[in-house]
């Protein structure tokens, strides 16, 4: 029966015109499908936009000598060349990811097809498989997300972009820029970033047991990151070894070696930022300026940072925090005690003694180091850019360089005697000196030099408290200082940052110049996109600003400061040194700040909930060794970091006279030859009554 029926349909002719019907039906379908593959990817990327695509890229900050310090971005990535990498790093994703990579045209049709029985098996598209690396690079160029239902239409659309991809780049490019592109968790993009987070090293020293293990990851991140599963990460990097050596990729002993290789259990510690204060302040500038393109276009930022400056400045605070934490009394957690109890970020209140450093070029405000903390993992608040402390006795330059200023000079006597003043609410306001004894008359210049607050007090209300409070805006004090006696014994609260820059107008000789960490930004491209520089601004006269200098020089010199930095820290006597003590009630805050001709730095301990520090805290104690000690690493004979500057020279104008230490009177054969020294004057300031101490004496202040 069926041959017959067969038979009888051999015999049937087909009219012309239904052949034609089917011939124009298959066109038209074939039609049909070239216009709707064509139409498929309308908003895809084009060819042309393939050819430019470019990821996000982090902003690098760079320190002064060009070193890289830390990437400012969404995605932290920053590309490599393939062609600097070992073989065995491309030949590792290769291997896991899409071995006939090389051979096919951009779609692996065996791969798809047995994506496609492993769906009919499965009912599910979840792990269906079958991309290739050039599929996967095109995936990464779609960034909106979609529903189950359009997963088909994208994979169509992914198919197109991948051909087009093979069409624009060569093999070599299409790899690179996937490696370059994918994430490796924890918001760590590419090879390099992930290289130097996973290992510690740039990718281009990676081993192979290293490259494969970041080829393990980019199938999963997440699951596969060590840091998140150990077991996994191991087993899924032993496989990819495994691959490598079935593709003739590694020998036999090379795979048993770097099977036996361990994954990392925790972040490369080397990885750690050198100044990471340093870079969050730079981060919060630019990003007031260039907003969402500083975390997206791959800026080039030169920074100011001294990456020595910074590694001495931080030496000298670790040893200025033991120092603290070791001296008898002291009743606070330690900082060891904390951070072994908890690694968690961001502590709401850190019960450690706290502290902040930060030095720069009083000529041009180049910041060359800054620590804002003691630990930016536990606590982000920089200390030397946002906390308002009280400033105490490193105030009083202000309150003499006003009285300089007015014409009263360093040899005038005042009375250091007690002081007692009843306040608006009927309170009396009993001030004391830190050592609780008087010395009576006494010139400016050792007053100053012994820090003595009754002086000060009495100085700032003849000179008026109000130009004492302009003189410290005009210096770069942009706090409130309030026109009460307080004030002149550093009752104000400061931003540390704010200090070193009112200091840095004294080394300079009276220019202000704003501490500024930025030298220039630049676009990926290598475009300037701003180049700012210096703020300066002439705010004392030169002869003033060098008087000044003159008796913070005294401090360091045989002062409060000479203990702490000539003896304690061992800073030279060739290197020309000024600055002042501070220290505020009970020893809650201490500080020394401090210059040379070309170097300033400021120092600051306390805790971030005011309490005293240690019994008897001083500046001179425990600041001013920091000071002195970073110094002398930065002048150090075998390697300075600086070279040794001269000292200020007397400007012309200044008057020099010998006057007697006890009166401030013109030295003379009445009075002892050994209590004598070189005064430095205005003109018409100078002493004209020489001095007889047998004979009347000049009223005291």
């Amino acid at each position: 029966m069926l041959r017959a029926a067969l038979a009888k349909a051999r015999n049937v002719r087909i009219p012309p015109a239904v052949w034609f019907l089917l011939l124009f039906l298959c066109a038209g379908g074939f039609g049909f499908a070239v216009g709707a593959w064509r139409n498929l990817c309308a908003d895809c990327p084009s060819i042309a936009q393939i050819y430019t695509y470019e990821p996000q890229q982090t902003s690098k900050v760079y320190a002064r000598d060009s070193t890289l310090v830390q990437e400012i971005g969404l995605e932290r990535r920053t590309p490599v060349a393939l062609a600097s990498l070992p073989s065995h790093i491309p030949r590792a994703f290769i291997a896991i990811e899409d071995r006939r990579f090389y051979s096919h045209g951009g779609l692996d049709w065996k791969g798809i097809a047995r994506a496609a029985l492993g769906v009919l098996r499965t009912r599910s598209l979840s792990g269906a498989g079958g991309s290739t690396i050039t599929q996967q690079l095109a995936r990464n160029m779609f960034t909106d997300r979609i529903g189950f239902e359009k997963r088909v239409l994208r994979k169509l659309k992914e198919w197109q972009v991948a051909l087009a991809l093979e069409e624009a780049y060569s093999k070599d490019q299409i790899i690179e820029a996937y490696m370059n592109q994918i994430g490796y968790a924890h918001g760590w993009y590419g090879l390099q970033t992930a290289s130097r987070n996973y290992f510690g090293k740039n990718a281009i020293d990676m081993n192979p047991a290293e490259g494969a293990l970041l080829a393990a990851i980019a199938n999963r991140p997440e699951r596969y990151s060590p840091l998140n599963d150990p077991a996994a990460a191991l087993s899924r990097r032993n496989l990819v070894l495994d691959l490598m050596a079935r593709e003739g990729f590694l020998t036999g002993d090379e795979l048993e070696r770097w099977k036996a290789e361990p994954v990392p259990l925790e972040r490369a510690r080397n990885i750690i930022v050198q100044a990471p204060y340093f870079v969050e302040w730079v981060r919060s500038i630019l990003d007031d300026r260039f907003g969402g393109k500083l975390y997206t276009d791959g800026l080039r930022i030169y920074t100011t940072l001294d990456l020595k400056m910074q590694a001495a400045a931080q030496a000298a605070m670790e040893a200025g925090w033991q120092r603290i934490e070791e001296r008898p009394g002291f009743r606070h957690p330690t900082y060891r005690e904390i951070a072994d109890q908890t690694d968690a970020p961001d502590l709401p209140e850190i019960p450690y003694v706290q502290g902040m450093f930060v030095a720069a070029d009083p000529a041009t405000g180049h910041v060359r180091a800054m620590i804002g903390g003691r630990d930016h993992v536990q606590s982000k608040f920089n200390r030397a850019t946002q906390a308002r402390r009280q400033a105490g006795s490193s105030f009083k330059p202000f309150v003499y360089a006003a009285a300089l200023e007015s014409g009263i000079p360093a040899s005038a006597i005042f009375v250091d005697s007690p002081v007692v003043e009843e306040q608006v609410d009927g309170t009396i306001w009993k001030p004391s000196n830190y050592e609780e004894e008087f010395l009576g008359p006494i010139t400016l210049r050792r007053a100053l030099r012994k820090s003595i607050n009754m002086v000060a007090i009495k100085l700032g209300r003849e000179v008026g408290l109000e130009s004492v409070a302009q003189m410290a805006r005009r210096l770069g004090i942009r706090t409130e200082v309030e026109p009460y006696p307080s004030s002149a014994i550093g009752a104000a609260e400061v931003i540390p940052l704010e200090m070193l820059e009112a200091y840095s107008a004294f080394a300079s000789l009276g220019m202000r110049v704003r501490p500024f960490p930025i030298l220039r930004v630049e676009s990926a491209d290598g475009e300037v996109l701003w180049e700012p520089g210096p703020e300066r601004t002439r705010v004392l006269d030169p002869l003033v600003a060098r008087l000044t200098v003159s008796l913070l020089e005294d401090v360091v010199a045989q002062g409060t400061g000479y203990t702490g930095i000539r003896v304690v820290a061992g800073l030279p006597r060739e290197v020309p040194a000024a600055g002042k003590t501070g220290t505020t009630n009970e020893g809650r805050n201490v500080w020394f700040i401090g210059f040379t001709p070309n170097l300033a730095a400021a120092v600051w301990f306390g805790m971030d909930l005011p309490d005293p520090i240690v019994p008897r805290a001083t500046g001179g104690g425990l600041a001013a060794p920091v000071w002195g000690g970073f110094m002398k690493e930065v002048y150090h004979a075998d390697a300075p970091l600086l070279p040794i500057p001269d000292p200020w020279p007397v400007p012309e104008g200044l008057i020099i006279r010998r006057v007697d230490t006890s009166t401030g009177l013109l030295a003379s054969r009445w009075c002892p030859a050994n209590e004598s020294y070189d005064e430095l004057y205005l003109p018409g300031t100078e002493p004209t009554v020489r001095c007889d101490r047998q004979g009347p004496r000049r009223d005291p202040r």
